[in-house]
């Protein structure tokens, strides 16, 4: 069983930034491709931010120019950089490991939460 650790959530208000880590297995860390994926209360969970093992990303339109996905191979942790955050990023961000297409893995989920 591979096992993601999230952390990184919280509340904070509007305009503010968070940045949220996960953590996985080292053995299958680097050959992933890696994404961030979050679900509003009433929602189903949408795309967030993707980055493949070779450093290409790719953003929900919503959040292009806000948000940063980035990876450290060397500390097997991919990173969401959340800045001029609003109260609609609100939401359980969930981290995400693609092994392939049929083998992927989730965290537990983070709770973010921005007030207005």
């Amino acid at each position: 069983q591979v096992r993601l650790v999230e952390s990184g959530g919280g509340l904070v208000q509007a305009g503010g930034s968070l940045r949220l880590s996960c953590a996985a297995p080292g053995s299958i860390f680097s050959i992933s491709a890696m994404g961030w994926y979050r679900q509003a209360p009433g929602k189903q969970r949408d795309l967030v931010a993707t980055i493949t093992s070779g450093g290409s990303t790719d953003y929900k339109d919503s959040v292009k120019g806000r948000f940063a996905i980035s990876r450290d191979n060397a500390k097997n942790t991919v990173y969401l950089q959340m800045n001029s955050l609003k109260p609609e990023d609100t939401a359980v961000y969930y981290c995400n490991l693609r092994l392939s297409e049929r083998i992927n893995y989730w965290g537990q989920g983070t709770q973010v939460t921005v007030s207005s």
